[in-house]
């Protein structure tokens, strides 16, 4: 089965994004875009989870979909079927120094349900990071020792280092990452098997 997918979003939380970026407005132009899953970004921000909570509701597992009372009117006509899907996501910044180095590093996790959400978010404040000053939280915390983290909540969660051929935030990047994913997450590189990668063409 095809279908299109976008995974790596913000919200109206994050810094730096539009104040349209809200559920309805995400679902409202996944379906005009034709993208099937959505990712929610930013669930780290409690402020974000509790508007999700509000809108969205349970699809099939893992999934969610936007409540009635909140879809915005669309040219494309719409079933049970083909209504754009959310999955909750987040994206986490690592700054740190490791082997004499600073690592600027962007991860995504993919979370199952609101349940681990809110552990992420308890561990996370637990730990005296702030997560309510921008989607995307900047944490003083090794990459590997967060994947560890999200791996002791949950095996169902999906972590995916973000980007990884921009020179930097990005596991792989030149200027601020590592030579190999297992040089970043050691013993538990196993774990992280998938990978967001970007790529420019340009026409001439």
């Amino acid at each position: 089965m095809k279908f299109i997918a976008d995974l790596h979003i913000h919200s109206h939380f994050s810094m730096a994004t539009s104040k349209k970026l809200t559920p309805e407005h995400l679902d409202y132009w996944a379906k005009l875009k034709g993208i099937k899953i959505v990712g929610t970004g930013d669930f780290s921000h409690p402020g974000w989870t509790n508007e999700l909570k509000e809108k969205i509701e349970p699809a099939e597992p893992g999934l969610f979909k936007l409540k009635d009372e909140f879809k915005i009117k669309n040219p494309v006509q719409e079933t049970n079927t083909n209504a754009p899907r959310f999955l909750l996501s987040a994206e986490i910044s690592n700054i740190y120094k490791k082997n004499g180095k600073v690592r600027k590093i962007h991860n995504v996790i993919l979370a199952p349900d609101f349940e681990v959400v809110d552990k992420i978010q308890q561990k996370l404040s637990n730990l005296n990071f702030n997560i309510t000053s921008d989607g995307r939280p900047i944490l003083g915390l090794d990459a590997k020792h967060l994947l560890e983290m999200c791996l002791e909540i949950s095996d169902e969660i999906f972590f995916i280092p973000a980007h990884i051929w921009t020179p930097w935030f990005s596991a792989l990047g030149s200027k601020s990452g590592f030579n190999n994913i297992k040089e970043c997450f050691e013993d538990l590189s196993k774990h992280s098997t998938t990978i967001e990668c970007n790529i420019k063409i340009q026409v001439t």
